[in-house]
């Protein structure tokens, strides 16, 4: 009857439908692994670090800024340890990008502050390369340092490294090489620059009730046990960022670095920086680049010293990479 094979037909194209993701399967026997870590190219001169499509990190270098910077930098909590701006003074601290690179005197001009009279800006030329793998990515960029005249004192490559490490930690490593064109390049003496670190308000000593510690031993920020203005291999800046929990960051010096060990430009308010020309101005050179490696390590918790250290001499073992541009 009409009903019956109605019923029928309708059977078939169910079983039809239930089959079809098991004929719709497509073998690839020539697939690759999936990194589990991608530097992925964004719009707007930006790149993201995800692990497995979900972003840890974000690098901003386009020629609209005043200089590149990272953020947000997520923490093992999902929340970011750094943010953009001093929390009580956004306007003249509008040069605090989270993490970034900079430096108050190159040949008189300022490189540091957003605004001035004497202002140089480090404007992002290029990306230049991509790495994706199990342990990390890593882009690097090239910029050049203007005066206000547009003129090019230093060209720089830097390569930004994300590293996975157990736990739900992270390395991010910054990897830094100044060339002077045409004429000698002077970072003249001053406690401002190379490498600022603008904690999240909540980590902070005065608005969290953070605390900052030493290699050395010192303790948050003044007084003759404090870290302010003082040599060491790391600094590290730990405060709460949910209800009964803690994350921060660990600003490395590596001891490659001419200064090494640096001077910490490190305050209660929530920012510390390494201080390169603290004790003495620095000539570049032409045709004598200067390289540089910083890191900061971001973990949980407020880890003890030893950890800390364990974590900064497996740091201080690593080699600094081809920076030279050249094709191999």
């Amino acid at each position: 009857s009409a009903g019956f094979m109605f019923r029928r037909c309708r059977l078939l194209a169910l079983s039809c439908v239930v089959a079809l993701p098991l004929s719709a399967q497509v073998l690839l026997p020539n697939a690759r692994p999936v990194p589990l870590v991608q530097a992925v190219p964004q719009p707007y001169e930006q790149v993201s670090f995800q692990r497995e499509g979900a972003e840890l990190a974000r690098l901003h270098f386009g020629p609209g800024l005043n200089r590149p910077f990272i953020f947000p930098l997520l923490g093992p909590s999902g929340r970011s340890v750094t943010r953009m701006g001093h929390p009580h003074d956004p306007v003249s601290h509008s040069h605090h990008n989270s993490i970034w690179v900079s430096h108050n005197d190159v040949n008189g001009w300022s490189f540091w502050a957003d605004r001035g009279t004497n202002q140089g800006r480090i404007v992002g030329q290029r990306l230049e390369k991509l790495e994706d793998s199990d342990a990390g990515a890593a882009a690097t960029i090239f910029s050049h340092w203007l005066d206000k005249s547009g003129k090019v004192l230093l060209e720089e490559r830097r390569r930004v490294s994300l590293e996975l490490l157990p736990d739900g930690e992270s390395l991010l490593v910054l990897d830094l090489r100044f060339e002077a064109k045409g004429a000698p390049v002077t970072f003249g003496k001053t406690p401002f620059g190379l490498v600022g670190v603008r904690l999240a308000k909540t980590i902070g000593i005065a608005d969290g009730g953070g605390t900052i510690r030493n290699s050395e031993g010192n303790v948050d920020e003044q007084g003759d046990n404090g870290c302010f203005w003082k040599r060491a291999r790391w600094c590290d800046y730990s405060g709460p960022v949910l209800p009964g929990k803690a994350e921060g960051a660990t600003l490395f010096d590596h001891p490659a670095n001419p200064n090494h060990p640096t001077y910490f430009h490190v305050r209660s308010d929530g920012w510390m920086g390494s201080s390169f020309t603290h004790d003495a101005a620095r000539v570049i050179q032409p045709g004598q680049p200067l390289q540089l490696r910083y890191a900061v390590f971001v973990h949980r918790d407020v880890p003890a010293r030893e950890k800390l250290q364990a974590r900064w001499e497996a740091f201080a073992g690593s080699a600094l990479p081809d920076l030279s541009g050249k094709k191999k």
